[in-house]
């Protein structure tokens, strides 16, 4: 392991420790409530994926962030790192306001359209209209974080995070089992996590923006943020129309297969952000560099980034395969289910290596500020895929596929991110890997 390995691992380490916990949410929320009934683990379900949504259509406030932050600290300039946090503090302020009473208003409708129905139906209404009260706190610590990873602080957030998910389970277990709020329980004990985490950041990074010279909000100072965020959400509104389809066609199949998608997506989630943990590294070390002018060792990390994650890959894939059959009783216990689920983790198990050369591609990039591309990447990937999943969707029920041909789907469709993403980062940095 050469000095730029330990540089990588010695961020992704910490990285790794927060990208893991926050997944660890919804894995709470589905173990808990899985227990509560296969009706209320279908609203989850649904749920989970609108919150998902949510989540990720604002994570360009870390990923822009992230790049602007730690570009301007590669080139000395502290006091417009400094600048570019606090007005991504702003943003994210005013876009939390402004979703969350939509969601919560909203939640019905947005149900429905998902496939919800009947019990499944009230469940996901009930845990999304509470959950929209804990939005605006967790749009905050996004653009937190990425202020953070731009000054290479990926510590802080790992003590947060891990903190805000231990009152989570102590309290959801106390409120759903306990007190016997079921499904409201669970969302309420999330919201209290959650708002505790916002306030522990917003003390925290306040020693980060005292260089800054702009304190109030700016729109011209929110302009730059605002027009990579313009293709980071066409980027992950295309991801993320992948996964609510995938979600919708099990919702329209049966309650047993949008539970089993519910198991497999959250492990997926959980599993991604740890490769994710390779990837964030990247943004940082290769906006530094190039911040600096050092195309070469951002080549270098790069390539770097790349292989490391092939490894956290593999060896994330050996083992899932192996527990495939038995990782689903962790979470419900219908037969029905839990058959289901383990045919879907197998398939999990085979796009863990493509994922994790996607995701590190995606961190050099992101670093590189190629905003565009991302975008434009994103929706040629779903427009590759939408026939196919069109297809499933038609013969959606008794004569349907099953959730193996959900799961291949998304196998397929991270092999071809994986294979677009590697040209393209070749291409951007290949005068780099000439002069090295």
């Amino acid at each position: 392991m050469d000095a730029t390995d330990r540089t990588i691992v010695r961020l992704a380490v910490p990285a790794l420790g927060s990208l893991a916990v926050e997944p660890l949410y919804v894995l709470v929320d589905t173990a808990i409530v899985g227990r509560l009934g296969t009706p209320q683990l279908g609203g989850l379900a649904l749920s989970a994926s609108v919150l998902s949504l949510v989540v990720a259509g604002c994570n360009f406030l870390t990923y822009g962030t992230t790049e602007r932050v730690a570009r301007r600290i590669g080139s000395g300039r502290s006091d417009e790192a400094a600048d570019v946090g606090v007005q991504a503090v702003w943003l994210a302020t005013l876009v939390g306001i402004i979703v969350a009473p939509v969601l919560g208003a909203g939640a019905p409708w947005i149900a429905r359209l998902l496939g919800g129905r009947g019990d499944v139906l009230d469940f996901a209404v009930t845990y999304l209209r509470i959950s929209a009260i804990g939005v605006p706190f967790v749009v905050f610590t996004l653009a937190v974080q990425g202020v953070q990873r731009g000054v290479s602080d990926y510590r802080t957030a790992v003590v947060v995070l891990l903190t805000s998910n231990l009152v989570n389970t102590v309290l959801e277990l106390l409120f759903v089992f306990g007190f016997g709020w079921g499904v409201p329980g669970s969302a309420w004990s999330t919201v209290i996590a959650q708002v505790g985490a916002g306030i522990a950041f917003a003390t925290l990074v306040r020693r980060h923006l005292r260089p800054a010279r702009v304190r109030r909000p700016s729109r011209a100072g929110m302009m730059p943020l605002l027009t990579a965020g313009r293709h980071l959400l066409l980027r992950v509104g295309s991801m993320l129309v992948v996964f609510t389809g995938a979600t919708a066609i099990a919702a329209r199949t049966d309650a047993p297969t949008l539970a089993a998608h519910q198991v497999a997506a959250s492990i997926l989630l959980f599993l991604s952000l740890v490769l994710d943990a390779v990837a964030i590294p990247a943004q940082t070390l290769v906006a530094q560099e190039l911040g600096r002018g050092g195309r070469v060792v951002a080549a270098r990390i790069a390539a770097r980034c790349v292989r490391l994650s092939m490894i956290v890959g593999a060896g994330l894939a050996v083992p899932m395969l192996a527990l495939a059959p038995v990782l689903p009783h962790a979470f419900s216990d219908d037969p029905a289910v839990v058959a289901r689920a383990t045919g879907a983790l197998w398939w999990l198990a085979a796009l863990l290596v493509p994922g994790a050369i996607a995701f590190a591609y995606d961190g050099v990039l992101i670093g590189a500020g190629d905003y565009r591309f991302l975008g434009l990447a994103a929706l040629g990937y779903l427009v590759a895929v939408a026939p196919l999943g069109i297809l499933i969707l038609l013969t959606a029920g008794e004569h349907s596929p099953g959730i193996g041909a959900i799961w291949a789907l998304l196998a397929g469709w991270m092999l071809l991110r994986a294979f677009v993403n590697h040209r393209r980062a070749h291409h951007l940095l290949r005068v780099g890997h000439q002069a090295g």
